[in-house]
């Protein structure tokens, strides 16, 4: 199962191959994919070797061979750019992302080929430890099983930090938000604090003030005003790599 821009690179570079000989350098496939780093074709590169699509040639840079095509793609095709599909990504395609923080953040749902899964925008690292900014990365996505998802709009973050071990939540794990301004006591939230700070932690409210509490007793629950936080979202997933 491929998503529809490892697909979208594994047609261009069977194209290219087959009309020149020689492999699009990372540059040339970034321009091709309408990405804005080449950090996201290095991703879909190392996907598309994992599963067997291509293969990197030993000995020679930037050498790559296309070993097979998927389903609906002919190895004699030379497939020019059309309409996408509904539901796929066309080129250039920009999900909706966050706007300076994470209050003006919908996250669009790109559907990935298989219908049990999808695509969610991957937005950078969160502290599970001490607050941080949080990074936006635009070209990055993760694929998450549609069973995880409810109706709402979601978005991925990586963790950063082991203040949530306790929940079962580690370093460089990533979890999967449900968008939401509000949340029960108790709950798994991204917390924006003083418009500026994003942290991952549970919330606890008691009268005037709402605690961001820590799963690890290394750290201290912050306490602060409602004013000083507002609610990005909830925990309703984690993905995690061995």
């Amino acid at each position: 199962m491929l998503t529809a821009k490892q697909q979208e690179l594994l047609v261009f570079l069977h194209r290219r191959l087959s009309e020149t000989g020689i492999s699009p350098s990372f540059e040339e496939m970034k321009d091709a994919l309408g990405l804005r780093s080449k950090s996201g074709i290095h991703r879909l590169i190392s996907a598309l070797e994992e599963r067997g699509f291509i293969r990197r040639m030993p000995n020679r840079a930037r050498a790559l061979e296309v070993l097979r095509l998927p389903a609906g793609v002919m190895s004699g095709d030379s497939p020019q750019p059309g309409p996408a599909p509904a539901g796929v990504p066309k080129r250039g395609f920009s999900p909706n992302v966050i706007h300076g923080n994470f209050g003006d953040a919908i996250a669009g749902r790109p559907v990935a080929e298989a219908a049990d899964a999808v695509q969610l925008p991957l937005y950078g690292r969160i502290a599970a430890g001490t607050p941080i900014e949080a990074l936006r990365d635009n070209d990055s996505f993760t694929e998450v099983p549609v069973a995880m998802l409810g109706t709402g709009e979601h978005y991925a973050l990586e963790v950063a930090g082991d203040s949530m071990i306790e929940a079962g939540i580690f370093d460089g794990d990533t979890v999967v938000i449900e968008r939401c301004e509000v949340a029960d006591t108790g709950t798994i939230v991204v917390a924006l604090v003083d418009d500026q700070e994003v942290t991952l932690k549970r919330l606890r409210k008691k009268g005037g003030t709402i605690a961001l509490e820590p799963a690890n007793s290394s750290y201290e629950t912050r306490i602060f005003g409602t004013d000083r936080v507002r609610i990005q979202g909830r925990l309703v997933g984690l993905l995690r790599n061995y």
